[in-house]
C-alpha cells in the first residue's frame, strides 16, 4: 500500500529462513529480492545482500550431510541441491563443500546470483584450488580475476608452488593458462616484486624474460663496481637462460614448430650478441672491481654505467675501463671490444677520454691514448688529430711544454696550424705555414697576419708581411 520496495521485506525473511535451518525457504524468499549481476566478470562479490547470505552460511557450518537430509528434505530442495551440484559436478572439491549441505547452498547462491570472483574467492576459502581454476578456464573469465581471486591469494599465503603444480596439471604445455601467466608476470613487475616474478617466469620457461629479470638484479642498486663484483652468480645465470633458450629453439626447429604464444621470442643471432655482451660484461665487472681494489679507481659518477644500457652509457663504460687501469694501455684492450662490438662513435670516446686526461693533467697519458689509437689498426687518417683538436677547444690552459708536444703529435700540418691559433701562438702558426706548398702557405701567412693585426700582435704582423 505505502509503495515501498518490498526488497528488504523479502531478505529480511530470508534470512530469518536460513537462520531456522530451512534453507528451501530461504532460496524461494531469496528468489524475490535477488538478481544475478550484469556483468560476471565484475571485479567485485557481487551484491552487498548475495554477501551477506554467503557470510552467514560460511559462519553457520552445521555437520548437516546431504545423505542424512534426505530423510526431511522437501523434494524441491533436493532437486535444487542436485541442480546445483550439476552446474559444478566436474569441479567438486573432495572433502567438506561436497559433502555439507551449508556448503551447497553457499555454491547455489553464488552460482544464482555472484560473481566469477565471488565464486572462486569462495573455491580458494576453502583450499579447492583446483575447482577455483576449472571455474576460471570454464567461464574464460579476464586476467583480472584469476589476478584478484587465485594469484594474489595464492602468493600472499605461500601457495605459489601449489598453484604452479596444479596449473601444470590441468595443462602440461601451460597454453591455456599464457594470458593470465603474462598478466602475473606484469602484475608483478608494477608492484617490484621481482623475487616471485623470476620465479614464475622459471616456472613459465620464459627463459628470455628470465634473463632480463637477471640483468635487473644484477644492476639494481649497485653503487660501486666493487658490488658487481659480488653480483656475478647473476651474468652466469643470464648465459644459462639464453643457452637453454638456444638449445630449445634448435630442438623445436627440427620439428613441427612450436606454439610458444606467450614465451617472449627472440632470433638466436640476437640471443648470440647478448651472450656476447654478458661475457664483455664480465670482462668489464672483473677488470674494474680490481681497478677499485687496488684504490687506481678515480672516477665517481652519479650513476653507475653497464653494457646493459643504451649507447651512450656503453660509452661511459668504454670511458671508465680506460681511465680506471693503472694506466691508459691498461684498459684500452677491453674498451676497444666495447667500442667494436657495440659499433659506437669511437672517436667521441676517445675525446671524452681525453679530456678526462686534461683535467686530470695526465698529458703523457693522452699522449699514450693518442698511440694506441694509432696502433687500434682502425683509426681514420685524422683521429688522433681530431682527439687533441677537441681537447683544445675547452682547455686554452695547458702548460706551454705539454702543449707543445700534443700539437707536435699532430700528423697534419693544417691541424697544426688550427690547433696554434686556437692556443694563440700565432708566430708557431707562421712557422708551419711558411713550409706549406707556395700558393697555400700565401693563403695561410695571410689568414695569421689578419689574426695578429686583430689581437694587437705586431711583432708576428711584421714577420708575415715581410715573408709575403
Amino acid at each position: 500500500k505505502s509503495g515501498l520496495d518490498p526488497g528488504g521485506a523479502w531478505h529480511a525473511w530470508g534470512m530469518a529462513c536460513l537462520k531456522a535451518g530451512n534453507l528451501s525457504s530461504a532460496r524461494e524468499k531469496f528468489n524475490r529480492c535477488l538478481k544475478p549481476p550484469m556483468d560476471l566478470n565484475q571485479l567485485n562479490h557481487g551484491s552487498r545482500l548475495v554477501q551477506d547470505v554467503i557470510q552467514y552460511l560460511e559462519s553457520t557450518v552445521k555437520p548437516i550431510f546431504i545423505a542424512d537430509d534426505d530423510y526431511f528434505a522437501t523434494l524441491r530442495e533436493l532437486e535444487a541441491t542436485l541442480r546445483t551440484r550439476s552446474l559444478s559436478l566436474e569441479m567438486m572439491c573432495e572433502g567438506k563443500i561436497q559433502h555439507n549441505s551449508y556448503y551447497q547452498e553457499c555454491l547455489f547462491y553464488l552460482h544464482s546470483y555472484g560473481t566469477n570472483l565471488a565464486i572462486i574467492s569462495f573455491y580458494m576459502r576453502h583450499d579447492c584450488m583446483r575447482e577455483a581454476l576449472l571455474h576460471l578456464l570454464n567461464k574464460e573469465s579476464p586476467s583480472e580475476v584469476f589476478i584478484e581471486g587465485v594469484f594474489i591469494p595464492s602468493y600472499e599465503s605461500g601457495k605459489l608452488h601449489m598453484l604452479e603444480n596444479l596449473l601444470e596439471t590441468i595443462d602440461p604445455g601451460l597454453e591455456s593458462w599464457g594470458v593470465y601467466l603474462i598478466a602475473a608476470c606484469k602484475y608483478l613487475q608494477r608492484k617490484n616484486y621481482y623475487h616471485i616474478l623470476y620465479e614464475l617466469q622459471q616456472f613459465m620457461k620464459d627463459h628470455v624474460r628470465a634473463a632480463m629479470t637477471c640483468i635487473r638484479f644484477f644492476t639494481y642498486g649497485a653503487k660501486s663496481y666493487t658490488e658487481l663484483g659480488g653480483k656475478q652468480t647473476w651474468l652466469l645465470k643470464i648465459k644459462d637462460h639464453l643457452k637453454v633458450y638456444l638449445q630449445e629453439v634448435s630442438r623445436s626447429s627440427g620439428r613441427k614448430k612450436m606454439a610458444f604464444t606467450f614465451r617472449k621470442k627472440m632470433s638466436a643471432t640476437d640471443v648470440s650478441r647478448h651472450i656476447n655482451t654478458v661475457d664483455l660484461q664480465m670482462e668489464v665487472t672483473k677488470f674494474l672491481h680490481r681497478c677499485e681494489s687496488s684504490g687506481t679507481s678515480q672516477m665517481t659518477g652519479s650513476s653507475l654505467p653497464t653494457l646493459f644500457g643504451n649507447n651512450n652509457m656503453k660509452m661511459d663504460v668504454a670511458c671508465k675501463v680506460m681511465l680506471e687501469g693503472k694506466n691508459i694501455e691498461e684498459g684500452f684492450g677491453i674498451a676497444f671490444r666495447v667500442l667494436q662490438d657495440f659499433q659506437l662513435e669511437a672517436t667521441e670516446v676517445y675525446s671524452r677520454v681525453a679530456k678526462q686526461l686534461v683535467k686530470q693533467q695526465k698529458y703523457s697519458e693522452i699522449r699514450q691514448l693518442l698511440k694506441c689509437v694509432s696502433e687500434s689498426g682502425v683509426a681514420a687518417k685524422n683521429d688522433g688529430d681530431n682527439i687533441i683538436l677537441n681537447c683544445l677547444n675547452e682547455f686554452k690552459n695547458i702548460p706551454a711544454e705539454d702543449l707543445d708536444n700534443l700539437i707536435q703529435d699532430m700528423d697534419s700540418d693544417e691541424n697544426k696550424i688550427q690547433a696554434y691559433v686556437m692556443c694563440n701562438k700565432l708566430r708557431s702558426a707562421y712557422l708551419v705555414s711558411v713550409r706549406q706548398e707556395k700558393t697555400r702557405a700565401v693563403q695561410l701567412v695571410q689568414h695569421v697576419r689578419q689574426l695578429a693585426e686583430d689581437s694587437g700582435d705586431d711583432v708576428v704582423k711584421a714577420i708575415c708581411a715581410q715573408w709575403l
